[in-house]
């Protein structure tokens, strides 16, 4: 439980457990909570499953379900932010990248080296973030990209409008080159995990609770085992959307590609 936060070493991306193994260990602790309660329950004497103490069981319940009813909540809230930022930022990245190619076009001779670069650092970003073997972690050092970057920047700077319409447009693209820098660089800057370890730590805990606690006071049969089983299941899924969300080019959710490649294909054009 301890790699549920990825350590970024060197450019990569080490020790991160997978979503639907972490999914798959917090099955097994809530499940096997709420079965060896129900074990437990038959050495415990009549006394402490009396009726008052089931009652006081029952408003401890009630408070731990309310309390990682909200920590879920949180959550979810702040693992679909993180989708949200990134999925935002490629889309930004790769309208921006569409737009410096029509501002170059625009400008006119002398900005066919430059419209290259643009193309190689937007084919280079896309091998970075969507690898070709998908078992490949995403790379969100800027890397290549960012010197692609920079040498294009170079190569507009360079150039030497001979109108005001070009002095213009060679504003305009060093703007949008300076922020597909930035872009780029807010993408690798937002690339750690934005919940924190304590509090999915915290979560399970509270969650074993409650199953172990149903399992204490139900009765022993295969309709409550399959409830249990079922309740564990469902709050293990969540965790898993949760961790996917968190983890915008990892795993089965990843942000789409879709627009950075439409982007690439229209360059030029």
């Amino acid at each position: 439980m301890l790699c549920l936060a990825p350590e970024v070493a060197d450019g990569k991306e080490d020790g991160i457990v997978s979503s639907l193994a972490i999914s798959c260990v917090v099955f097994a602790c809530v499940a096997g909570a709420g079965l060896l309660a129900m074990v437990a329950a038959r050495a415990l004497p009549e006394r402490h499953l009396s009726p008052d103490s089931k009652d006081a069981i029952k408003y401890g319940l009630a408070l731990t379900a309310t309390l990682a009813a909200l920590v879920l909540g949180l959550l979810v809230a702040a693992a679909k932010g993180t989708y949200d930022t990134q999925t935002s930022a490629v889309r930004q990245m790769s309208t921006d990248v569409l737009l410096l190619d029509r501002v170059l076009g625009l400008y006119g001779s002398g900005t066919k080296e430059a419209r290259e670069l643009l193309r190689h650092a937007a084919a280079s970003t896309l091998d970075q973030l969507w690898p070709g073997d998908s078992a490949q972690p995403a790379s969100l050092a800027p890397g290549a990209a960012r010197s692609d970057v920079e040498t294009l920047y170079e190569k507009v700077a360079g150039l030497t409008p001979q109108n005001d319409t070009q002095r213009s447009l060679k504003a305009r693209a060093l703007d949008i080159t300076a922020d597909l820098a930035q872009t780029r660089l807010r993408l690798f800057a937002q690339k750690d995990s934005s919940i924190p370890v304590p509090f999915l730590l915290v979560l399970v805990f509270w969650l074993m609770v409650l199953l172990a606690s149903g399992g204490l006071l139900a009765p022993r049969n295969a309709t409550v085992v399959g409830v249990l089983l079922v309740s564990a299941l469902s709050v293990s899924c969540a965790l898993f959307l949760i961790l996917e969300l968190d983890r915008p080019f990892e795993g089965i959710m990843r942000v789409s590609s879709a627009p950075l490649r439409e982007a690439l294909a229209q360059l030029g054009n």
